[in-house]
């Protein structure tokens, strides 16, 4: 059988056609990682001008109801655990890459562009890097807001009872009179007189509560710290 004689001037134009489509593929990659690109610097400049859109353009059959919560149900968690809900430039730590991808792919489900992003996380947060757990808001108008991406770990299991005394003046004063009663009962009987009476132990109380007392508005004052309430959408550092 003889072999097939090879055509020099078809294996050019093969290999011309081969190279073509693959500068045209290469080319086509570009673009697309060259919008991608510009997709994403376009979203992470909307997370630094975060407050200038009070709604959103989503398309209302898309979205999950499980992720719709409204302003006061936010406030609510943040006066428990003593959360921050403020606008992402505010925001110190950084918005992980799925955060991004969970807007783009929003963003081309609802045919429209996110704006007025807020972050739900500890005040720490909004100042240096943490591990806590942000959550990713877009606004829908009307006080609600859709719950877009949420990273890191989770909430400590006590911090909503470590941040109890912080939720109003009355949960602090109970917190401050039950430490004054325990120091109290640590006082060795007869350290201040020989008798030991009901007298002295209130006496006693009192002298620990004013004490405590005095500490803990000191170091509210020294520190500018508040209560729940009044910092949960506070932007700034010394609330």
């Amino acid at each position: 059988m003889l072999l097939k004689r090879t055509n020099i001037e078809a294996l050019l134009y093969k290999a011309s056609s081969r190279e073509s489509s693959e500068e045209r593929i290469m080319n086509e990659v570009a673009e697309i990682l060259r919008k991608d690109g510009e997709h994403a610097q376009r979203i992470q400049d909307n997370f630094q001008k975060s407050g200038d859109a009070p709604w959103n353009d989503f398309e209302f059959d898309l979205l999950e109801t499980s992720r719709i919560f409204h302003l006061s149900q936010i406030r609510t968690i943040c006066i428990d655990y003593r959360l921050r809900f403020l606008d992402t430039r505010y925001f110190k730590g950084k918005i992980p890459e799925e955060a991004v991808s969970r807007i783009k792919t929003l963003e081309k489900e609802h045919n429209t562009v996110l704006k007025g992003f807020k972050i739900l996380a500890p005040s720490k947060l909004f100042k240096l890097e943490n591990k806590d757990d942000p959550i990713l808001f877009a606004p829908i108008g009307n006080g609600y807001f859709y719950l877009i991406h949420k990273w890191g770990n989770d909430l400590h299991p006590l911090r909503k009872l470590l941040v109890w005394p912080f939720k109003n003046i009355r949960n602090l004063t109970a917190l401050v009179v039950l430490v004054s009663y325990l120091v109290t009962l640590m006082i060795p009987n007869g350290l201040f007189s020989k008798s030991n009476s009901t007298v002295e132990f209130w006496i006693i109380f009192l002298f620990m509560f004013k004490s405590i007392a005095a500490v803990v508005i000191f170091y509210g004052f020294a520190l500018g710290k508040n209560f729940n309430p009044a910092i949960w959408n506070s932007k700034y550092f010394n609330s």
